[in-house]
């Protein structure tokens, strides 16, 4: 029997940060890895640029059952300091809008920093098969590569989004297995699907983006959408996806730079459709009038109609039908209850020596980096309590 001071479940952003923390505190760390490489999700993030932090994240960009659960950890490990360690090994990166921090070169920079700071006391093994994990006073855990044992567990094998990059429902197996508590999984950061009625009206517009103020009843945000085949995406509709509740309705200021009161008792002849053309992509516009305004020369509007036209743009409604699934969701909303870890040591608070870390947890963040730094964050608070 191998045995290690920690066993790290999952090579991914949180599971290779927390492994390679451990090390550095003198712990021997083994790394498991069912899939054929470590960190395949940070190698397709941001476009293939690893968009690594946000230098604005902060407890208000999380989504959890519990929301104070994340602050201790997120307190404890920063942006700023994930930053320093980019800085240190001399990666470039830029940040482009809403505090989002991309790499200048490819993702994979990020995947061989993790892989050095690892360092000699870290080993991972990959194309690692996990068969059963079970406890006396250690941890026992059976793989195709074979048995190993340790006193500190950590279950960083993420959540269901993506399953082509290898995704599966292990962290949730083995905290039913120790009669820990999940909060219910759905897809997050996910595209929308909308109903065959409205598709119709909005078949031509597949590729179109438009920049508005997206919300429902409990956020907003200032992003742009994007029309697809199959309905809405774009980062205000991966944003507000991880808030809505099924056939909820989507509120869409489709002009937040204007308030569009030039309309108001203008003498203009030119036609309405013609006019929205200052706004929108020719196509949109026509859709606009095609369903949703009725055409006709500016000056023929009384007051009552202008009224009705800024209100239609303004709080443009629809209603998606649902998502495009954990295949298309870029991160989980749900998962270990954090009712059942420690907010300060991500200990499970029934089992000892059994830690939780990064998408496995309720802990969701908004685009843009935040998802990567609770990675960080969670496995450094893990990491230091072991």
């Amino acid at each position: 029997m191998n045995t290690f001071d920690v066993i790290v479940i999952g090579a991914g952003a949180a599971g290779l940060f927390c492994a390679a923390e451990a090390g550095k505190r003198g712990k021997k760390v083994l790394v498991i890895e069912h899939a054929e490489k470590p960190g395949k999700k940070i190698l397709i993030s941001g476009g293939g640029r690893c968009n690594f932090t946000n230098m604005y994240a902060s407890p208000e960009n999380y989504i959890s059952q519990n929301p104070h659960f994340c602050k201790s950890a997120l307190a404890r490990y920063t942006q700023h300091d994930f930053v320093e360690l980019i800085e240190k090994h001399k990666i470039a990166y830029h940040e482009k809008k809403l505090g989002q921090l991309f790499c200048d070169g490819p993702s994979k920079q990020v995947v061989d920093m993790l892989i050095k700071e690892c360092g000699e006391n870290v080993e991972l093994k990959i194309n690692c098969k996990v068969s059963s994990v079970t406890k006396k006073n250690n941890f026992f855990i059976k793989t195709s590569l074979g048995d190993f044992e340790t006193g500190s567990l950590v279950i960083a094998s993420g959540g269901l989004s993506i399953p082509k990059m290898g995704a599966t429902n292990f962290g949730y197996k083995i905290a039913e297995q120790f009669g820990i508590d999940l909060i219910e999984t759905k897809p997050a950061l996910v595209p929308l699907l909308l109903s065959k009625d409205d598709l119709k009206k909005f078949k031509d517009l597949s590729g179109i983006s438009l920049d508005t103020i997206t919300s429902n009843k409990s956020i907003s945000f200032r992003e742009n959408i994007l029309f697809t085949h199959r309905g809405l995406s774009g980062p205000a509709i991966l944003q507000i996806s991880s808030y809505l509740k099924e056939n909820e309705e989507i509120s869409f200021n489709l002009t937040p730079e204007n308030n569009l009161n030039e309309i108001d008792n203008s003498t203009e002849k030119i036609e309405l459709k013609t006019y929205l053309k200052k706004f929108f992509p020719e196509r949109f516009a026509f859709v606009l009038t095609d369903y949703f305004l009725k055409s006709k020369p500016l000056y023929q509007y009384n007051p009552k109609e202008t009224e009705s036209i800024k209100n239609t743009l303004q709080n443009f409604k629809l209603t998606p039908v649902g998502d495009e699934g954990y295949e298309k969701a870029e991160v989980t909303l749900g998962g270990v209850d954090t009712n059942e870890l420690s907010s300060k040591t991500m200990m499970s608070k029934k089992v000892e020596g059994l830690f939780f870390i990064g998408e496995v947890v309720d802990v969701t963040g908004w685009l843009g980096g935040y998802n990567f730094q609770w990675a960080w964050s969670s496995a450094f608070a893990a990491a230091s309590e072991m």
